[in-house]
């Protein structure tokens, strides 16, 4: 599948912010045999006294910028036209569950890819009793890993409501299982985190999601937006999987891939720190359109 996709985001401050600091991870990424960047640029307004393009521990495409004017406004804006492949559909070759732990044993990796750096506790996603209950509760009858990642991502799907008002970027992973509604960064930290209490090695990716109008109704302009899905890794034969339990299915090829991380805070789209008094407020409009 063929894709242009179209990010701005903008904010706006009450007052004239001083010695603003960025980084950026929008830009999708160059994944062999899943995902391939054609064309992709990233700009910023006003232009930034200084920018760097680099990679972060994970591979992510990372932008640093630095802006030596006073900020009433800051707009970034992403193009890109994205060639994505799906997944084949294969058997469960996954490891069992109770054979992982010797399997990641014998794994001495410290690649950025290597599972170890996604089984401990990370700072978005700490260990929280209620959600390993509930996980081993749900994937009490799965034989394989893969078993446990569907079953479990199945249960939230089921247990938890999607409210775009019922947390903020910073809610604690615990009090969105509490409420058991939250949004797609609420439903992939819990499954992340009740992955891990199982002992699966579990990260977050952000990205983009092409989403459908109702039938007979337009498409609107910026009507998607930013999404964020699950990585588990499977054992040695299998490798990583990526679930999306916000829509209860297996990522394919409708899913951008932007950013890997542990958590959010590895993958946050825009981190930054600036001087300024009063109130801010930001506006995200995103775009994925299907070219073929």
């Amino acid at each position: 599948m063929l894709y242009d996709v179209r990010l701005t985001l903008s904010y706006r401050y009450a007052s004239k912010a001083l010695n603003a600091r960025n980084l950026l991870r929008v830009m999708p990424a160059q994944r062999s045999g899943v995902q391939r960047v054609i064309a992709g640029s990233l700009t910023a307004d006003p232009t930034p006294g200084e920018r760097t393009d680099r990679s972060d521990f994970f591979g992510n495409a990372v932008t640093e910028l630095r802006f030596d004017q006073a900020l009433k406004t800051q707009r970034f804006h992403l193009s890109a036209r994205v060639e994505r492949l799906a997944r084949p559909t294969e058997l469960d070759l996954s490891a069992r569950l109770t054979d992982l732990p010797r399997i990641l044993r014998e794994t001495g990796s410290l690649s950025p890819e290597a599972p170890s750096h996604f089984l401990a506790p990370s700072p978005a996603v700490p260990t929280v009793k209620d959600i390993a209950a509930y996980a081993r509760a749900q994937t009490a009858r799965a034989g394989t890993v893969l078993e446990a990642v569907a079953a479990l991502g199945s249960a939230i799907r089921r247990d938890m409501r999607f409210d775009n008002a019922a947390t903020e970027v910073d809610t604690p992973v615990a009090e969105a299982f509490a409420k058991r509604n939250g949004v797609c960064q609420d439903f992939s930290h819990v499954m992340i985190g009740g992955l891990r209490a199982l002992g699966v090695p579990a990260g977050y990716v952000s990205g983009f999601l092409r989403t459908l109008p109702p039938p007979g109704q337009a498409r609107l302009e910026g009507a998607d937006a930013m999404h964020a899905w699950v990585r588990a890794w499977c054992g040695t034969q299998t490798g990583w999987v990526e679930y999306d339990p916000t829509n209860d299915l297996m990522v394919g090829a409708d899913h951008i891939l932007v950013a890997i991380g542990r958590d959010y805070t590895d993958c946050a789209p825009v981190r930054g720190a600036l001087r300024a008094f009063g109130e801010q407020a930001s506006d995200q409009k995103v775009d994925v359109i299907l070219v073929r």
